[in-house]
């Protein structure tokens, strides 16, 4: 046997995720390793027929304090921590008859579900493992000698192991405790983020005198996940790049189900992930909406009497830039609206679902990814959006204003009407989803020209029109669909030349943030030209 393999002759296992775990231990108890496990798992391999001997046999102590003590032990975590190889160490075993313990197999009280189901403040306590933690930490600590499992996707890894080479190789446990650090690393750093989100919750609900954000922002911050996918490449070819999940549960691409199509990319999952959540601003209860991203802004957003019918409107935006975009859509999709999307290249459809016909016909296009998420994200949802610089990160909660529970005022002598108000609350959902600075066109609810990511918002104004002039040309219309459209800033004009150029586009009514110093002048222009505009006082950077 090689000096590196460690063989097993005792094995704990304490989980609480039970997946596979029976399979697993009889594998082990075949090949004659003996088993020590605790309180419920204990009693699944017990009814399973194993034998199993009880941690308390070991420690001479019952659990106690509802579980909470059982494991936090000499004869436990002296077993685990032991150095082989140490003459001072294998006396102390034998002084205080502590036998060795080689294979540790935890996964910790399931407190991130607890979390995610709502559950009430006790109940997400009790859900914090500590002795699981521990045994994992000591385990991996002295992988040395020690195997530590802490997901059931290890199992067969570390049984082929025993299988062929009669333990397990140091190569391995290695692996092993990388993925163990980092489950009770990302473990932590849920229960801090909980903590953080109370503290922040009670602050606001007792309107204390620190503001609710000053709470929410803890001295230290721990940002874990787990390895969903390895992608071939991020960005470029030439960057490494991988999927984790980690966090709060929300319908998206983490939780999505892929029914067809080839593997994502780092950029087809970015951008999937830009247009399920704009998606998600439409209610589906109000209308069908279809969201086609391109480079994670979206070049084309409409509310229909039916999906193909706001696919159409949709893609009428900008042809052009929807070619081998994402498309979202806030209904399950059917037949009708995948045989018109399947009509020009696209890379990803991403639904709540999707019917059966539907998805035969996508499967038709076998490049063309197919996801569904069950559900919609809640815009009015909390949540953090977390970026990295140089040496740290920006972490801020999401920007879950929406425009439906914002006091609108209108400042122009011109009140805009019932359609055009329709049109503007419509531009405003979108607006939030562009890049600043962020000019959107809207008409008949849907947009008609987007300008995205420029350095001056005059400049956005003119280039959503420029597209939507292209548009017209490409439809064959006399006219670009911006004449008796709507605009939507996602910040103030800070002069009126923004304003004055949607003006000049066709554009009878503005909804903006206002908080500019020269917000006189704006009104003042929008007046002149016999236009509404309303102020929303909130504005929806996106840098």
């Amino acid at each position: 046997m090689p000096a590196d393999v460690r063989p097993i002759a005792r094995a704990l296992l304490s989980v609480s995720d039970k997946t596979g775990l029976v399979a697993f231990a009889q594998r082990l108890a075949a090949k004659g390793i003996e088993l020590v496990s605790t309180g419920g798992t204990r009693k699944a391999l017990a009814e399973a027929g194993l034998k199993v001997l009880d941690v308390a046999d070991l420690t001479g102590f019952p659990e106690m304090m509802d579980g909470r003590v059982k494991t936090l032990h000499p004869a436990v975590h002296g077993g685990i921590l032991a150095v082989r190889d140490d003459a001072a160490h294998r006396a102390s075993m034998q002084e205080h008859g502590i036998s060795p313990i080689d294979l540790v197999v935890v996964n910790l009280y399931p407190f991130e579900a607890t979390v995610a189901r709502g559950a009430g403040y006790d109940d997400c306590v009790e859900n914090i493992d500590i002795g699981g933690p521990a045994m994992i930490r000591a385990a991996a600590k002295n992988h040395a000698d020690v195997a530590v499992i802490v997901d059931s996707s290890s199992y067969e890894t570390v049984l082929a192991e025993i299988e062929e080479k009669g333990g397990t190789t140091l190569v391995t446990r290695r692996k092993l405790a990388q993925l163990a650090y980092a489950r009770t690393a990302t473990y932590d750093g849920a229960i801090a983020s909980w903590f953080a989100e109370v503290e922040a919750k009670e602050a606001a609900a007792k309107e204390a005198e620190a503001k609710a954000e000053e709470v929410a922002a803890p001295q230290s911050r721990v940002f874990g996940g787990r390895l969903a996918e390895a992608l071939r490449y991020g960005e470029n070819p030439h960057q490494q790049a991988a999927f984790y999940v980690g966090g709060a549960a929300r319908p998206g691409v983490a939780t999505a189900r892929q029914l067809q199509g080839k593997a994502l990319s780092y950029n087809n999952l970015n951008d999937t992930d830009a247009a399920f959540e704009a998606v998600a601003e439409f209610d589906p209860a109000r209308a069908p909406a279809v969201v086609i991203v391109k480079h994670a802004n979206p070049c084309g957003v409409a509310e229909g009497a039916t999906l193909v019918e706001a696919y159409r409107k949709a893609l009428a935006c900008d042809p052009t830039s929807a070619f081998g975009g994402i498309v979202a859509l806030n209904h399950t999709l059917d037949a009708d609206a995948a045989r018109a999307i399947v009509e020009i290249f696209t890379e990803v459809i991403v639904a709540p679902g999707a019917t059966e016909e539907a998805a035969a016909i996508v499967g038709a296009k076998k490049n063309l990814r197919l996801l569904v998420t069950g559900a919609l994200p809640d815009p009015r949802g909390p949540g953090l959006a977390v970026k990295s610089l140089a040496g740290g990160y920006l972490v801020q909660s999401r920007d879950n204003a929406v425009v439906d529970d914002m006091a609108l005022k209108v400042v122009t002598k011109r009140a805009p009407t019932a359609k055009e108000l329709a049109d503007l609350a419509f531009a405003f959902r979108v607006v939030k989803h562009v890049k600043s600075n962020a000019i959107v066109y809207a008409k008949d609810l849907a947009t008609v020209g987007i300008g995205a990511g420029q350095m001056s918002r005059v400049d956005s104004a003119r280039i959503a029109a420029h597209k939507a002039r292209d548009a017209a040309a490409t439809a064959g219309l006399a006219e670009p669909l911006t004449k008796g459209s709507v605009v939507a800033s996602d910040a103030f004009f800070p002069f009126s030349d923004g304003l004055i150029t949607a003006i000049e586009a066709g554009a009878t009514a503005v909804i903006q943030p206002g908080g500019s110093i020269r917000d006189n002048d704006v009104i003042a222009a929008a007046d002149e030209a016999g236009i509404a505009m309303v102020f929303t006082g909130v504005r929806h950077f996106r840098h």
